[in-house]
């Protein structure tokens, strides 16, 4: 609507220019009558005639002046006209509204009347000319005011709503359902601007079943999650025990009359049997099985937004006592740890290392250093491993949900893009932070945990 309000505006302008111009050029001396200064000198000679006939003003018609006139005398009575005047209001007042000649009629040194031109047409065209003036104004102003107020109504009843709309259709775009569509009554858009808000009610429940079934599939999930990891605990133990069996079975006894098991015999040149390999596959899938069935229900909680952590101060040796838990392949230098108070979740720590480890053992299969420094009001602590690394584009991207490297997509290693997102997570949790970098050789995890 401004550039609306901006046209009235100019138009306004141009309008009243245009009046003002055709004043300025209407009142202008071109448009006095030819021979208009004859008929001052013409006027001058009657004058002077009627004074000196003034007692027989007849006489006058003897002579021919060329133009009509009249004769009154001071009180306005018509003495003598070369035209019928009778009826006609002839008065001094008169001719000089209409803008007539007239002179002054003198005998000696007293004026006695007037000598009186007939109209010329110049009176009526002024009065005229007034008048279109005055009613050109008044129509220019009835129009642009009636043009503002068109422009209110249109932007009240048109534009308004219409914008409402386009409003209404942005925040339903976002997502946002909440606020209704306000209609006018006498919005000309009522019954569109009615069936709008239905839609939007009609999204707002869709939405709202939406996230209650997501809800209830989250919910299904870490249920499974966590009745799965009953029966993986079972396959695992169960691994452990047939293979302590086949080794006793394999033992043998010692000159000094100790048991040794067959792994460890002086002169044994055999390789462990093929069920004692099988038992050590099934238990390696079935660890796996467990870890990701770990990762999945916490990514499920945190979904529902039910994942717990509970932080209590605790020593910094605990995380040589993490590290030693996850190490089983014994790939990891671990350097001296600070003496110091830190302020964690033992639990959710452990799988955030444990993440970290079985990470570095799946995709690397390196040594792995671990490494620490005091930060602020925080314990840093470095593990890095010597394997491919990732890409520089793909540093912020491994720790999202369900993201893999796309070397590692396309390759045969199992994993679910889980494992830095849960610890990522789990550190913020903790108030700390977990840092990815891949300088040189080999990935860095840098995780920052808060001192107590």
């Amino acid at each position: 609507m401004k550039n609306y309000h901006k046209t009235v505006l100019i138009f306004g302008i141009l309008y009243f220019a245009a009046l003002l111009a055709f004043v300025i050029l209407t009142g202008s001396r071109s448009f006095t009558v030819t021979g208009r200064d004859t008929d001052i000198i013409k006027l001058n000679d009657i004058a002077k005639s009627a004074g000196n006939s003034w007692n027989d003003p007849g006489k006058l018609g003897e002579t021919d002046y060329g133009v009509d006139f009249a004769v009154i005398d001071t009180a306005d009575n018509v003495l003598y006209a070369s035209y019928p005047a009778d009826g006609t209001g002839l008065s001094l007042s008169s001719a000089m509204k209409k803008g007539c000649l007239y002179t002054c009629v003198t005998v000696g040194d007293k004026m006695v009347g007037y000598v009186i031109l007939k109209d010329d047409g110049i009176g009526r065209w002024r009065d005229i000319r007034f008048k279109l003036i005055i009613g050109l104004a008044v129509i220019g102003v009835l129009l642009i005011a009636a043009a503002f107020l068109f422009g209110k109504y249109v932007d009240k009843n048109i534009i308004t709503p219409f914008n409402n709309m386009k409003d209404f259709a942005g925040r339903i775009a976002e997502g946002k359902l909440d606020a209704p569509l306000e209609m006018d009554r006498n919005n000309m858009f009522g019954a569109f601007t009615e069936s709008f808000d239905i839609m939007r009610e009609e999204l707002a429940a869709s939405k709202k079943r939406e996230v209650e079934l997501q809800r209830r599939e989250r919910e299904l999930v870490a249920s499974l999650s966590h009745d799965l990891k009953t029966p993986i605990t079972g396959i695992k133990v169960t691994c452990e025990l047939l293979k302590a069996q086949l080794e006793l079975g394999q033992n043998e006894v010692s000159d000094t009359g100790t048991v040794l098991p067959s792994g460890f015999r002086e002169d044994q040149t055999e390789e462990p049997s093929p069920c004692l390999k099988k038992l050590d596959n099934i238990y390696k899938k079935a660890d796996q099985i467990d870890v990701l069935v770990s990762d999945l229900f916490s990514a499920t909680l945190e979904d529902l937004d039910e994942l717990k952590v509970s932080c209590t101060d605790e020593s910094s040796e605990v995380i040589g006592e993490i590290i030693r838990k996850y190490d089983d392949r014994e790939l990891v230098t671990l350097n001296d740890i600070p003496k110091m108070l830190i302020r964690v979740d033992v639990k959710r720590l452990s799988q955030v290392i444990g993440n970290i480890i079985s990470n570095s053992y799946k995709y690397a299969n390196t040594k792995i250093e671990v490494s620490y420094k005091l930060v602020d009001d925080y314990l840093e602590m470095r593990i890095k491993d010597f394997g491919p690394g990732v890409p520089p584009d793909e540093l912020d991207l491994i720790t999202n949900k369900f993201y893999r490297g796309k070397q590692w997509a396309e390759s045969k290693e199992e994993g679910s893009g889980l494992g830095l997102y849960i610890a990522k997570m789990l550190m913020e949790k903790m108030d700390g932070e977990l840092l990815t970098a891949s300088e040189g050789e080999g990935l860095t995890v840098t995780l920052m945990i808060s001192l107590s």
